[in-house]
């Protein structure tokens, strides 16, 4: 296929930040300079990318790998429109022009709400389909050195899962909570890729809930916030030695709770991850409050107002937050000069960090992609 530049334009925003993007020992505070990197390409069958959230996203031999994802093509949830899942999946190289799609492909199976996990042998994306024998399914997405994708069934789940966490230690996956045959979960499993063997491992000690983010920090596996009928900003670590979960620090600034139901996270290095993206506690709260205890012409009118909001009146998280497994600790490192999402395709790749689509405001997707580019001092 012909390959395309995904155009980028640089914005005039430069972000201070306090982040250890080297090994622990190399500290430092690189700036962050974001520049706009343009819109996929259509999905088959579409005149336009008008963007996705629930999104596979991670990187294979040097390529970012993308896709699938849902969005509303004939309106939102105020009007009743019905929601989309994709099967279309994207390879994007980063060059000095910016991003060039390299390949295009159409799963077998519509994707999105799944949990993806970036290894050295690939992508890995567990669950996250409508179709119920996917939802069931790992697969395993990777490119060769010429940016063309490949995939293929790595294993398969006794559950279907939706929104829930992972991560890989060796051959291990470790998954867990969010939506297991469509019910919140507690759950956590630890899934052998070579045997296939599932074990059931302690529960998670929270409340069940989805849309946590999630990375292994050298041997803690570190789970915070997600939601139910609340947000939460707690936070819990799986020790990997001992099998046992303990309580980590809230996510907050300032002694100011953040959630980051809906975030998205990279693991920057061996003690340290980062989130952008997070649903407002207190408007999610009363929007859950309300949606499920309305009826009639209250309820309309509700949605009516509700749905209409501005994305800036949801007041999501914008800033750019990194966790600390060895302090135990929250800091912001600036904000984001975007709209911020939830649900995005988040990756890092080796000096830059890319942000793919995403939620700007329920039910509204944004098709743009920006570039962060990690400045050395």
């Amino acid at each position: 296929m012909k390959k395309s530049v995904i155009a980028a334009t640089v914005l005039a925003l430069t972000l201070s930040t306090s982040l250890s993007f080297a090994a622990p020992e190399q500290t430092g505070s690189p700036q962050i300079r974001w520049q706009s990197a343009g819109t996929l390409s259509p999905a088959v069958g579409q005149t336009e990318n008008i963007g996705v959230a629930g999104m596979i996203a991670g990187t294979s031999h040097g390529y970012i790998i993308a896709g699938g994802g849902a969005n509303f093509p004939n309106g939102g949830p105020a009007v009743g429109g019905a929601k989309v899942t994709y099967p279309d999946i994207y390879a994007m190289k980063a060059t000095d022009k910016g991003l060039i799609e390299t390949d295009h492909q159409v799963l077998p199976f519509p994707a999105a709400y799944g949990a993806s996990v970036t290894a050295a042998d690939g992508v890995y994306y567990i669950g996250g389909s409508p179709d119920t024998t996917a939802a069931k399914a790992i697969t395993r997405l990777t490119c060769d050195d010429q940016g063309k994708l490949h995939y293929q069934t790595a294993g398969t789940l006794p559950f279907t899962f939706q929104n829930g966490i992972a991560a890989r230690n060796g051959q291990t996956l470790f998954l867990g909570l969010g939506k297991q045959d469509g019910s919140l979960s507690r759950n956590f499993y630890a899934y052998d890729l070579k045997t296939g063997a599932l074990e059931r491992l302690a529960d998670f000690p929270g409340k069940a809930r989805e849309q946590s983010v999630a990375q292994l920090l050298g041997q803690t596996l570190c789970v915070f916030s997600g939601g139910s009928d609340t947000a939460y900003t707690d936070g819990y670590g799986y020790d990997l030695k001992t099998h046992t979960w303990h309580k980590l620090a809230d996510a907050a600034i300032d002694g100011q709770g953040i959630s980051l139901l809906g975030a998205r996270a990279v693991r920057l290095n061996e003690d340290e991850m980062l989130v952008i993206g997070g649903f407002n506690k207190a408007i999610y709260d009363d929007a859950v409050a309300h949606l499920s205890h309305l009826t009639g012409a209250e309820l309309t009118a509700y949605k009516t107002a509700y749905f209409g909001r501005e994305s800036t009146d949801f007041n999501w998280n914008r800033h750019i937050l990194v966790y600390n497994v060895r302090s135990d600790s929250w800091r912001s490192a600036g904000e984001i000069p975007f709209a911020a999402p939830c649900g995005e395709g988040l990756v890092l790749l080796k000096d830059k960090i890319i942000s793919l689509n995403g939620e700007i405001k329920p039910g509204v997707r944004s098709n743009r992609i920006y570039e962060g580019f990690i400045m050395k001092e």
